[in-house]
């Protein structure tokens, strides 16, 4: 019987606006493997739940819409409203929430080839046995600069108050924060380009994962 190939799986951890996404989509790309971007299993259930006309202190609702979300749910452009972004936070520091969208993260890690997967908990939670752990950070200005590019017409100002909120969340929440695994390589982006970012990502996952250049 031939040996089962274990997938090929890559997880990318950070706070928001370190760059995360950028890399996992040309990682999997460059790869042929999956992406999956773990923050919009939470916009997806902020989303459904803003729909039903509830919010996150309906912890029931939350746990429902939560299980409901499926990855077609996940291409939806109202997903990147800044209100369905705060929502999702709220959301994903509900401890059942975490466990009833765990299935579909893992289920796309254990799928052939594999799947790169960034988000926060990805690498000390849902896949603490990944081929390659990554955990992007840049400064707090750098970040703040970058989320108001993406949004032109919002306020500097705003944008980094938020950010620092969000970034508090992240680390302070009971269940699964914001954290870096033991065995993870840190890249700080906050000087490099996202071409940059790639070529030592790339270079990173071709010696741990012992794939030929």
């Amino acid at each position: 019987m031939a040996e089962r190939v274990r997938p090929l799986v890559i997880t990318i951890d950070g706070p928001a606006a370190s760059g995360k996404g950028t890399l996992a989509r040309r990682l999997a790309w460059h790869l042929g493997l999956r992406h999956l971007d773990s923050g919009l299993l939470y916009r997806a259930t902020a989303l459904r739940l803003r729909c039903a006309g509830e919010g996150a202190t309906n912890v029931t609702a939350a746990v429902a819409a939560a299980a409901a979300v499926t990855e077609a749910d996940l291409t939806d452009a109202a997903l990147r409203q800044p209100a369905i972004s705060g929502l999702a936070s709220e959301v994903a520091a509900i401890p059942a929430v975490r466990t009833a969208v765990l299935a579909l993260q893992r289920a796309v890690a254990s799928t052939p080839p594999g799947a790169v997967i960034d988000g926060r908990d990805i690498g000390t939670v849902v896949c603490p046995d990944a081929t390659v752990k990554l955990f992007l950070d840049a400064r707090p200005d750098v970040r703040a600069a970058r989320r108001a590019a993406d949004h032109p017409d919002s306020d500097p100002a705003t944008v980094a108050a938020e950010l620092a909120e969000r970034d508090r969340r992240d680390t302070v929440r009971a269940v699964a924060p914001l954290a870096v695994a033991p065995d993870a390589t840190v890249i700080d982006t906050s000087a490099l380009d996202a071409e940059a970012v790639f070529a030592v990502a790339l270079a990173v996952v071709r010696r741990k994962a012992g794939l030929e250049p």
